[in-house]
């Protein structure tokens, strides 16, 4: 434990009464020469959130404080209003009204003073009282027109950003006004937000340049640093004998990728032999990245702060570089490479009884493709079965122990969510020209089945061994949400069975059987999407804590090293243990950075996925455009107070609007989710089957807009898009809610005069 955790963990002990930073120093016997140092780090904790200064100068922890509160800020993209994600995970979020964030902007973490308890919501309400950290260096916008003061403004891409950024004349570089440009944030004065263009995308509406914005949001850059460059071509791009010297020769075994039709990085394949005592000996082998990336190097560093491959509608940003990631560490066929492989034995009911982990050289005997194994298993391809002779009666077996191997994950309790995935398919312009809704193959369960079963079987090797490692958890779920859900399902009549509270909590086993009980019935996606939004999140740690979702006790991610960091992390940690390299001072080492990795990588696994989605909005979207005012089926997959989410067939999500609906007054009722006519008792509920029309796809706010068929009048849809433009132009010009009535006022007395004009000179009146 360092300094700061120790004053820390002595400011939270029950007996601690604030002391002052003399007090301090002489309870904890901080030398007078050091007092300085004291000084500063007190500063540092204070300005972390961990601890805080009364206004009589006297510090405590800030678990202590009652009326404070430390997090994240989190803004609302649709409404001026923000929470903060407290630090102290037990605690509830803190509720602030967009006129109390005192300059703080989303991103930013921040002190707040809790003022009270919202009797109806029952929810914390704040105010901020101090800025910590900045969350947002740079921000992605559309350049806007110069203002009267001689400044350009920028109107973020991020709607939780409310403040548009402020440019001066000789920082706009050579943007133009309505271009989307990069922004790198340089002061924050009086509530305002200053910045200067450090790049331009290309036109607010260009497909590219809007991608490009995404990356740029997310920290994703695609460029890699000259000196990670520079390594990545001077490794070989063959394997040598040398690399070869003291691992397991696997070249003569028949051992093959299964990956996708347009997979270009292999980065796992697979063997499996059956065994006299008539148990299974799976073999998973890995492409040994860690040979090629080593600890420290520019590759290694680069990495680390990648954390992830990105995989976007219309590109991959990789992890590592192309000739690392698609060349020397690819298991392409046909060639040697290097491998750390994990084979295990595995008996009839599918439980692993040994297993060993080796350092091991390979030659895949062919590049398979989940269709091509989906149709050799289910026998529909003779041509096929001529063609992989020599290898189908090993696909067979494998199709028997994968199966195998799901049955025993089922009846432990794991959940499996068997969404149905959309592509989107794009031209060589990045373009989209379709969106297909895939299901997952035989092929693709098989890969899964051998990968979980590899990945659970080294997390409990790393256990025993009592190494530092990286685990991938999933906490249970809060019981709170748990009990939120099964009020929801009880509106189509299911419930999650036994009684669920804090002494009570859910099991997997429980969700599970409900989800067979929803199977192929029309509510199944929404249900299962919601259980899902109920579930914690999965993260990576250096404390095994289980995976709620899997039902497994040990649970790693050690299967992608091309494409995941702590994959990478955790196979350089079994390489040295395996070789007995690990003693006490490398293994205090190993903790110190798995701890880091473990931050580090969950946090660019959200911005990762958070941009995926991102992009596979925006190419929704565009790609919908093209079918405004067209006719197509739906289903309800929301109710709200504000309107109706319909999700078409093909995974595309729009909003109905409650005041669009006109065939009568519709009425929320939030403890059933639906909405009911009140003259016609019309009923709307999630899991209907409606038919909707496209009125508006906009790029900048990656939404799109329906209409019922029924509605969806020429009229109706030029409306619509008008009444948008209009709340958008109104919203950028800063025009007031009253200012927007007036000017409805003014336009409503006009058409009067001029249709009561019109009427009198039809009568010679004028």
């Amino acid at each position: 434990m360092d300094r700061k955790d120790k004053i820390v963990s002595y400011m939270k002990l029950k007996e601690y009464v604030p002391l002052t930073q003399p007090e301090l120093a002489a309870v904890l016997c901080v030398p007078a020469e050091d007092s300085a140092e004291f000084e500063a780090v007190l500063g540092e904790l204070e300005n972390k959130g961990q601890i805080i200064r009364t206004k009589k100068g006297r510090y405590m922890a800030m678990n202590k404080a009652d009326k404070l509160a430390a997090g994240k800020l989190r803004c609302n993209n649709r409404g001026f209003f923000a929470f903060l994600i407290c630090d102290n995970e037990n605690e509830d979020d803190v509720y602030i009204d967009g006129k109390s964030l005192a300059g703080a902007i989303d991103g930013d973490r921040v002190i707040a003073h809790i003022d009270g308890v919202d009797e109806r919501t029952g929810r914390r309400e704040g105010h901020v009282t101090k800025i910590l950290e900045r969350g947002n260096e740079r921000v992605t916008g559309i350049l806007q027109e110069k203002r009267k003061d001689g400044l350009y403004t920028v109107k973020c891409d991020n709607e939780r950003i409310y403040t548009k950024i402020r440019i001066e004349d000789e920082d706009i570089m050579d943007a133009c006004e309505g271009q989307r440009v990069v922004v790198s944030i340089t002061r924050y004065k009086n509530n305002h937000i200053y910045g200067r263009v450090i790049k331009t995308l290309g036109d607010a509406d260009s497909i590219s340049a809007s991608v490009e914005a995404v990356l740029y949001e997310h920290s994703i850059r695609q460029e890699f640093p000259e000196e990670a460059v520079h390594e990545a071509e001077a490794i070989p791009q063959e394997v040598s004998e040398k690399d070869i010297c003291g691992r397991l020769d696997l070249r003569d075994k028949i051992i093959f990728t299964i990956d996708g039709d347009d997979a270009r990085d292999f980065d796992d394949a697979v063997s499996l032999d059956m065994l006299d005592n008539g148990n299974y000996r799976l073999g998973v082998h890995i492409a040994d990245v860690t040979h090629y990336v080593r600890e420290g190097s520019p590759l290694d560093k680069e990495a680390f702060e990648r954390g992830t491959s990105v995989y976007l509608a219309d590109r991959v940003v990789p992890m590592l570089p192309k000739l690392l990631s698609n060349g020397i560490c690819s298991l392409n066929p046909h060639v040697d490479r290097l491998t750390l492989s994990v084979f295990m034995e595995i008996d009839c009911k599918g439980n692993t009884v040994s297993h060993d982990i080796v350092k091991s050289v390979i030659r895949s005997v062919e590049r398979m493709t989940y269709n091509d194994v989906t149709k050799l298993i289910e026998q529909t391809d003779e041509v096929l079965a001529e063609k992989y002779s020599a290898i189908l009666p090993t696909i067979k077996e494998m199709a028997s122990l994968a199966e195998l191997l799901q049955k025993k994950r089922a009846k432990r309790g794991s959940i499996d969510f068997d969404f149905p995935e959309s592509q989107i398919v794009v031209n060589e312009q990045g373009e989209p020209v379709d969106i297909l809704r895939t299901e997952l193959g035989v092929s693709n369960k098989l890969i899964e089945a051998f990968m979980l079963e590899a990945n659970e079987t080294v997390a409990e090797y790393a256990v025993w061994a009592e190494i530092p490692f990286v685990f991938r958890v999933h906490e249970p779920p809060d019981t709170a949400k748990i009990a939120e859900f099964n009020q929801f399902v009880a509106n189509f009549g299911y419930h999650l069975k036994g009684k669920i509270d804090e002494d009570n909590p859910v099991r997997p086993k429980a969700l599970q059987n409900l989800l067979k009980q929803i199977e192929g019935m029309p509510e199944e996606r929404m249900i299962a999407t919601y259980m899902l939004r109920s579930l914690m999140k999965a993260r990576y740690t250096p404390q095994n804590l289980g995976h709620f979702g899997l039902a497994a006790k040990y649970y790693t991610h050690f299967t992608s090293p091309i494409r995941r960091y702590p994959d990478l992390t955790i196979h350089r940690i079994l390489k040295e243990y395996i070789d007995g390299k690990i003693d006490e001072d490398r293994a205090q080492s190993f903790r110190k950075f798995v701890s880091a990795a473990s931050e580090q990588a969950s946090e660019r696994e959200i911005d990762a996925e958070t941009a995926e989605r991102d992009v596979d909005d925006l190419m929704k979207v565009v790609y919908m455009s093209q079918f405004i005012g067209g006719t197509f089926r739906a289903t309800i997959s929301g109710v709200t107070s504000f309107g109706i989410f319909a999700e078409l067939d093909n995974s595309v999500n729009g909003l109905i609007r409650l005041e669009s609906i006109k065939d009568d007054y519709y009425e929320y009722d939030e403890n059933q989710r639906i909405l009911i006519g009140q003259r016609t008792n019309q009923i709307y509920k999630i899991g209907d089957r409606i038919e909707v029309t496209p009125v508006r796809a906009d790029m900048l706010s990656r939404r799109i807009d329906f209409l019922f068929a029924k509605d969806a009048t020429p009229q109706a849809i030029w409306s619509a898009q008008k009444k948008e433009v209009r709340k958008m132009w109104a919203k950028d010009s800063g025009i007031s809610r009253f200012a927007d009535e007036k000017g409805r006022r003014s336009r409503r007395y006009s058409r009067n005069v001029r249709k009561r004009n019109r009427k009198r000179r039809g009568n010679g009146a004028v």
